[in-house]
């Protein structure tokens, strides 16, 4: 595959979110890599290509800042949006204290997430 790719990893555990920001992503010329939980996303992170995770705060089980904060002490340095259903404010703040980029409330436009997507750094050339 070549290089300087903009790949969105998208973690969401629920199986029509993650079809539906597939068909979004590719409309606005991002490749996706799809993942229904942190630890299939965790599985596949020495190999992924992803420039940029899209992340679900609340995973099952388990959370999206807590993958945040795990992969943060793994040095897996790679930007991440948080998405969530729950307008609750200590969540945002939960989560840029983790350094997400930014953080979109479900239902959240496709102009909202161009706009996130706009913050990332781009891919060198070369």
């Amino acid at each position: 595959m070549p290089k300087n790719r903009n790949v969105v990893a998208v973690i969401d555990d629920n199986l029509g979110i993650l079809s539906a920001l597939a068909r979004l992503l590719s409309a606005l010329r991002y490749d996706t890599e799809l993942y229904v939980s942190a630890e299939e996303f965790l599985v596949a992170s020495l190999t992924t290509e992803a420039t940029c995770l899209l992340v679900d705060v609340q995973l099952g089980e388990s959370s999206g800042i807590e993958l945040a904060r795990h992969l943060a002490n793994a040095g897996f340095a790679i930007p991440f949006i948080f998405m969530t259903a729950d307008r609750n404010q200590s969540i945002q703040r939960r989560a840029m204290e983790v350094g997400c980029i930014d953080f979109l409330v479900k239902p959240f436009s496709a102009d909202a997430l161009r706009e996130a997507l706009l913050k990332l750094p781009r891919p060198r050339r070369g």
